[in-house]
């Protein structure tokens, strides 16, 4: 099965320990993990499949109908939810406590009827059917004044989900610690991102390519899963060669460093004539690695501007 089949989460209500499955389970790459018919076995086996586990959609051509509320809601999304169509497969509902959430989740509030105003926020925790709890908004260091029933968008993503919904402010607390109440949503809009999504960024890199090895700084100005858009003052090498590039990345409040393994694919004159710009391809990247750049890639897509 290729990546372009349409893919969708399973979700929590689909599967149960000691139940044979219904349909056929794959990983996000579109490999088969678990055939139809097979039983989950254990509460970490099935852990494991609701992480990583997607089924085949065959209503992918199938146009779907949603009741007025909930177009209203999906349009609002529409016009301010990251990431862009193109980075993100189709999209399902969900329900919040459907989702494979922590504590310390990144989430963003944006503004429905200002919505150039954004604010990040950390997921503290929830009650079904009554109350988000998220940490208190903050603007250049200083808690900001949120007045109950206003309305935001809200977006987020955990593993390679993006989800989006709508939420009012119900309450501001501040003591004994500031946080935000946020009305519960219904249901939550869930799409994949794709291993091809990327982000806008500008990263100084340490590079090394070919034997014997060759050192040179560049910036990197786009990011994936799968590579990176570097420039550099001069040609760093020839197509096909490997090597290695170093950054360092912040992501949940920490500095990461990523040492990966690259090949690089494409070289050609900077959009500006100023240097080259460099395609290069992360290969054999190592779990730990993977992880770090796959919660960095994913955070900027929330934090980005449409």
């Amino acid at each position: 099965m290729s990546e372009s089949v349409s893919l969708v989460p399973v979700r929590v209500s689909e599967i149960s320990v000691g139940k044979a499955l219904q349909r056929a389970i794959y990983d996000y790459h579109g490999k088969l993990l678990l055939a139809s018919g097979c039983v989950i076995e254990s509460v970490s086996q099935m852990a494991g499949v609701l992480e990583n586990g997607y089924y085949h959609d065959a209503d992918w051509d199938a146009p779907a109908k949603a009741p007025a509320a909930e177009q209203n809601i999906a349009r609002l999304v529409d016009v301010t939810a990251a990431p862009k169509p193109e980075a993100a497969e189709r999209e399902i509902a969900v329900n919040m406590q459907d989702v494979r959430w922590h504590i310390g989740e990144t989430m963003i509030l944006q503004m429905q009827d200002k919505p150039s105003v954004r604010y990040t926020v950390k997921l503290i925790g929830f009650v079904k059917g009554k109350t988000v709890y998220v940490t208190a908004p903050m603007m250049d260091g200083k808690f900001e004044l949120i007045r109950d029933g206003q309305t935001f968008v809200v977006r987020a993503f955990s593993g390679k989900k993006a989800y989006a919904f709508i939420a009012a402010a119900v309450k501001s607390v501040h003591t004994p610690h500031p946080y935000l109440h946020l009305s519960f949503p219904k249901q939550l809009r869930c799409t994949v991102v794709r291993q091809t999504a990327r982000v806008s960024v500008r990263l100084i890199s340490a590079i090394s390519l070919g034997v014997p090895e060759r050192n040179a700084a560049g910036t990197i100005t786009d990011l994936s899963m799968g590579g990176a858009s570097v420039i550099a003052k001069e040609a760093l090498g020839e197509r096909g060669e490997g090597g290695r590039m170093k950054m360092k990345v912040h992501v949940a409040d920490q500095d990461c460093f990523l040492n990966l393994q690259t090949v690089l694919r494409s070289i050609s004159p900077a959009d500006t004539g100023d240097g080259f710009r460099h395609g290069f391809e992360f290969v054999d990247v190592a779990i730990q690695d993977r992880l770090i750049l796959s919660a960095y890639v994913h955070q900027a897509l929330v934090e980005t501007d449409n």
